[in-house]
């Protein structure tokens, strides 16, 4: 019962930040989602829902990045890169409901040293 109660809260938090949080052809919006194992990240187009890039590091290159907070930053580095040579500079940040610290805070981070602004 208190896990689908957590599960619960989770989703609306999601849905509270989404409603403020939309991305464009111009500023996409970048979402991360970390699970025990991997992390996830897509940069989304939400007014043609279309996925412009996603990594995780499920994929070969990514395969030694743990989903802690110096993974984050290396992860964030080589999203941060890909997104750059994709042609976009500007991003709106999607935190998927999780607080801005920590693992969130160090992508974030990673994102902005690559030159991208949010």
């Amino acid at each position: 019962m208190k896990l689908s109660k957590k599960k619960e809260l989770s989703q609306k938090r999601r849905w509270r930040i989404r409603k403020k949080v939309n991305g464009t052809e111009n500023r996409p919006r970048v979402c991360v989602r970390f699970t025990n194992k991997n992390i996830h990240a897509q940069c989304i187009d939400d007014e043609k829902s279309h996925t412009l890039l996603g990594i995780a590091t499920t994929h070969a290159d990514y395969k030694d990045i743990l989903p802690n907070v110096s993974g984050a930053e290396k992860f964030g580095t080589a999203f941060g890169t890909k997104i750059k040579g994709s042609g976009v500079s500007a991003i709106v940040f999607d935190r998927a409901g999780r607080k801005y610290h920590g693992c969130v805070k160090a992508f974030a981070d990673a994102l902005r040293k690559e030159g991208l602004e949010f």
